[in-house]
């Protein structure tokens, strides 16, 4: 039984013994509107003045918890003690997809797949890209889904975001996140030789992932950068750059970067953006972050600004982090893949598991 129907109970019985009093006869009210309006004459019967009070406290009481429900409720993460405040902000009932509403083309649509060891530092250095703070306390992630939206010159970019951390114990999972993404952010710790290591494997993986999707003759690329993160341990460190070279040769980019200090990690967003085409703009440190149903309203217009308010804001590069976000179901990611491979003239069927 949940919070509305316990509440539902008490009001039904207050209702008897109106109409028991009243001789009336009403059948029981649905949710989600009590018709207080019915019952005013009812409540104005001498016999029953004693209780008006309490049943009307009781009815709104109902309408403030069907009320409450039109609000969601946002979990996120203090930065500063690492424990998870919940707060009531009012968002949107449902999660607008603005690809679907035309306003960002698939052309500047991009996934961006994070991998590497466990403990490197890899969900704060999403957290940077996506404006918010250093996080001293770690928790284990098994899997976060980010989209952020950009509004820059007149044009939007959409940028997903994969943190596929558990991934690395499911290889079949694992080879359907690197089927399905555009850019890739591999990350190991400088002082950690075996996270080296597995960013090296997860290199080769996704070249030869790669490979089957593309043209016959066609060299395979991989559109990824390394970064060589914790560069602030320097007496920790273990790995020297001309290692980092001999282990991944100079097929891919590496940056030393510091998620603590965000060291680096200007080049680093710099690279991607680079790889996928997009502007510098999306870069943290170039555009300014709204809220998403400002940006909403700059895209489709649902919140109409003034036109001259309007003109003013689309020429600041900005940015918004869809709280409502959630990855493609794997059966869409799968129609992706098999999709991208039969555009090649002999298609090679590919081998998820």
């Amino acid at each position: 039984m949940n919070t509305t129907e316990k509440f539902c109970l008490p009001v039904d019985g207050i209702l008897e013994v109106f109409n028991s009093f009243t001789g009336h006869h009403q059948s029981r009210f649905a949710h989600p509107a009590l018709h207080r309006t019915a019952l005013i004459p009812r409540l104005q019967h001498p016999k029953i003045s004693n209780i008006t009070k309490t049943g009307m406290g009781i009815i709104k009481t109902v309408q403030g918890c069907w009320r409450r429900q039109d609000k969601r409720v946002v979990t996120r993460r203090s930065s500063s003690s690492g424990h998870r405040q919940v707060s009531t902000d009012r968002l949107p009932k449902k999660p607008v997809d603005l690809t679907e509403l035309g306003a960002t083309k698939p052309k500047n649509c991009h996934r961006v797949v994070v991998l590497g060891a466990t403990r490197v530092g890899k969900t704060n250095i999403v957290r940077r890209f996506l404006g918010e703070e250093y996080e001293e306390h770690y928790e284990p992630t098994i899997e976060d889904f980010y989209r952020k939206m950009f509004h820059i010159g007149g044009e939007t970019y959409q940028v997903d975001l994969l943190d596929a951390a558990s991934e690395r114990d499911f290889p079949a999972k694992r080879r359907l996140s690197i089927l399905t993404g555009d850019i890739f952010l591999l990350v190991f710790s400088l002082d950690d030789r075996d996270s080296l290591n597995e960013v090296r494997d997860l290199f080769n993986e996704i070249k030869a992932a790669k490979a089957k999707l593309q043209k016959p003759n066609h060299p395979a690329t991989v559109p990824a950068v390394v970064c060589a993160n914790k560069a602030d341990l320097d007496a920790q460190r273990v790995v020297s750059n001309s290692e980092i070279v001999d282990i991944l040769g100079k097929d891919a980019p590496f940056f030393e970067t510091s998620a603590k200090t965000g060291a680096g990690l200007e080049a680093v967003f710099m690279a991607l953006a680079a790889l996928g085409g997009l502007p510098d703009e999306t870069s943290p440190s170039q555009h300014q972050i709204i809220p998403i149903t400002t940006y909403q309203s700059l895209c489709i217009g649902k919140r109409g600004l003034r036109r001259r308010r309007r003109s003013r804001v689309l020429g600041a590069p900005c940015a918004a982090v869809d709280p409502l976000a959630r990855r493609p179901s794997f059966t869409s990611d799968l129609r992706l893949v098999l999709g991208s491979s039969t555009t090649n003239k002999k298609p090679e069927k590919c081998q998820i598991q």
